[in-house]
């Protein structure tokens, strides 16, 4: 039974990866593309918070710090910062407990999505179960809360829901 054996042209079996000019070439991980990234921050939120941490690092933007902002307005989180790392920024959101130990964000769900953008008229802004969670949207007027929206009387694209 005969074995495949990768070979150089010289007859050697090469020891390292090489980019084809006698160069060793290191292997790195990817760091992959995130193709919905306020999806990205709503499930490091979900999962940290589930674990119990007190913080949650995720790289910034100006949506999701309006996002950020907007959590920390309703009362779901402590407070957040901006950490520059170089070239890029990464936002520190840092978790709030009740005094019985038990979180204050119980659920977070992404509503619109890049497959399947959700609006809402301002007749139309969603209550989130009944009114103990918060709908968070993005109007002409900035990134808001439903409340805030309704009481403004303008409609925009849903992004998430928290309870």
């Amino acid at each position: 039974m005969a074995t495949a054996v990768a070979r150089t042209t010289n007859g050697r079996t090469p020891s390292k990866p090489s980019d084809g000019k006698g160069k060793n070439v290191k292997k790195t991980a990817a760091q992959g593309i995130v193709s919905d990234p306020i999806a990205d921050m709503l499930t490091r939120i979900r999962n940290s918070n589930a674990a119990r941490h007190p913080e949650v690092k995720v790289p910034a933007s100006r949506l999701k710090l309006e996002i950020a902002r907007v959590l920390k307005d309703e009362g779901y989180i402590a407070g957040f910062d901006v950490e520059a790392d170089g070239p890029t920024q990464t936002m520190r959101i840092i978790f709030k407990a009740r005094p019985d130990r038990m979180r204050v964000i119980s659920g977070v769900k992404r509503i619109s999505r890049p497959g399947l953008r959700v609006y809402a008229r301002k007749t139309e802004i969603p209550r989130v179960l009944g009114g103990l969670g918060i709908a968070i949207l993005s109007t002409a007027e900035g990134v808001m809360s439903g409340r805030q929206a309704l009481h403004k009387g303008v409609g925009g694209e849903v992004l998430a829901y928290i309870w």
